[in-house]
């Protein structure tokens, strides 16, 4: 135990130490706090694409009932003194942007027929702009044939919004909040297991191409050096973590979530904009509080311990039986990516369905679990299966990890040989 204590305070402090450590610990949560600030300014700056556009109605269906969005701030401009030929070939000289034309239609059946001409592709969000202008216009007509007013079918109509109480507290939850955090955590552990695991095989690269390890080995068990190795470089990923939550914890303590003041949303319609951001920051705090950080905590922690673990043993063993050949290097770890990235994949369907069988499977199967369970944890997930998820977990750890000490005992020590995987295995179950 003391020799491996002894590798492993080497793998950290050697990793500490490095300039690139502090500036990714420090710089990652600046970058990613400068990015949303970005994001936001980009969002806010700036204003609705204005465009000019012609429009020959022979169904007189825009011109007497235009109805537009509140972000369309396009000109519609209704011509009625020029031939649709002339204008499909001349509406840009005569300084439009784009010219819908609307033939005569029958509103009772389904409406194919109406075109819109441009230089290029119109984008997405004008088009859906245009169409929604004409999709107003003839539910408008359509009412009217059938003697109903607009005022009538809107009082018709239902927009029913539901409110999410949760647990004993009765608290509001928000789903997109628990969506994001879940999508969140369970990306990080995704991110964790390729980045970590693949320093782990890099590092063992190296030590075996510099024939560190060979000096290593003659005071050190290979066993005890693999793990110090993979314990070492978990303590480095460890402390980045904490240290990011400490300063996302002191960013929040100074800019924390605002709360709605009734009096001042009141007033908000001087500034309707940030009336609407305020309430949107304060939804969003409102749903951080209803979820429940001590289990989240908790698991990402074990899941994030325990899926490095698993996965660093295994990428430990496939630097040990490569040399310099980065291209066997990735055929070999190949295999060992496919269960992280399926693991992603399933999380994503289960933050969608969390009681699916699919993403129940994934969140107790050990190869998949890091990731999947932190999809699921958001979603009430049954004590047992949680259970069960960590036990399995565990186990998977201790087999791997006595399955790839035997590999990484040999591999290491190996020189000028491609292994295969058929010999991998022979090594692995051998009896001594």
């Amino acid at each position: 135990m003391k020799k491996i204590l002894l590798v492993i305070q080497r793998e950290y402090l050697v990793r500490v130490r490095k300039k690139s450590f502090l500036l990714t610990t420090i710089g990652v949560p600046i970058l990613i706090i400068a990015f949303y600030a970005i994001m936001i300014a980009i969002g806010a700056s700036g204003g609705p694409e204005k465009n000019k556009i012609a429009v020959i109605d022979q169904a007189r269906l825009l011109s007497t009932n235009l109805e537009k969005s509140k972000s369309d701030a396009s000109e519609y401009v209704f011509i009625t003194d020029q031939p649709v030929d002339s204008l499909k070939l001349n509406y840009r000289k005569l300084g439009y942007d784009y010219f819908l034309y609307i033939p005569p239609i029958d509103i009772t059946q389904k409406v194919n027929n109406i075109q819109l001409y441009s230089k290029s592709t119109v984008s997405i969000s004008q088009k859906s702009k245009i169409e929604k202008a004409i999709n107003n216009a003839i539910e408008l007509r359509r009412l009217q044939s059938a003697n109903i007013t607009r005022e009538q079918y809107r009082s018709i109509k239902s927009d029913v919004s539901i409110e999410n109480i949760t647990g004993k507290e009765q608290k509001k939850g928000v789903a997109v909040v628990a969506t994001f955090v879940a999508f969140g955590c369970g990306m990080l552990i995704y991110v964790i297991m390729l980045i970590y695991g693949t320093m782990v095989m890099r590092g063992v690269m190296e030590e075996k191409i510099n024939r560190i390890a060979e000096v290593m080995v003659s005071s050190v068990k290979p066993f005890q050096l693999m793990m110090g190795k993979i314990i070492g470089i978990g303590a480095v990923g460890l402390t980045q973590f904490a240290i990011w939550i400490i300063l996302m914890a002191a960013i929040g303590f100074v800019l924390p979530f605002p709360s709605v003041d009734p009096g001042m949303m009141a007033q908000g319609g001087q500034a309707p904009g940030i009336a609407e951001s305020t309430s949107k920051l304060a939804l969003i705090g409102a749903g951080l509080k209803t979820l429940p950080w001590g289990l989240i905590i908790f698991c990402f922690i074990f899941y994030f311990i325990g899926g490095y673990l698993l996965y660093a043993s295994l990428f430990a063993a496939i630097g040990s039986v490569v040399s310099d050949d980065q291209n066997e290097a990735q055929a070999m770890v190949f295999p060992i990516m496919m269960p992280i990235v399926l693991g992603f994949v399933i999380m994503t369907k289960a933050i969608a369905e969390p009681n699916s069988s699919l993403a129940i499977f994934g969140s107790i199967f050990p190869l998949t679990s890091p990731v999947v369970m932190m999809g699921r944890i958001m979603y009430d997930v049954p004590v047992s299966e949680l259970i069960l998820s960590m036990v399995l977990l565990i186990l998977c750890f201790l087999f791997f990890g006595w399955l790839t000490a035997k590999i990484y005992r040999t591999g290491i020590l190996l020189y000028g040989k491609k292994v295969t995987w058929k010999e991998m295995m022979r090594w692995a179950f051998r009896n001594n």
